[in-house]
């Protein structure tokens, strides 16, 4: 189940092994995400936009785009 549209910070994001985290702005939670949610090309302090879904461990980062500052 997909909850609303946050914004958030890239605080790590490792290409070759396509994953990496996300802060998010309004409560400084970091949220993990796989290249498998990505819709943009992502790498570190990259300002983004995305929606939460709940996995095995949680919640991660799904639909993540890149939005300008």
């Amino acid at each position: 189940m997909e909850s609303e549209t946050r914004t958030g910070k890239v605080k790590f994001y490792n290409e070759q092994k396509g994953f990496g985290f996300i802060t998010v702005e309004a409560d400084n939670r970091d949220y993990f995400v796989h290249a498998t949610g990505l819709l943009d090309r992502i790498t570190k302090d990259d300002r983004v936009e995305f929606t939460l879904a709940e996995n095995e461990r949680g919640q991660k980062a799904v639909n993540v785009k890149k939005i300008n500052s």
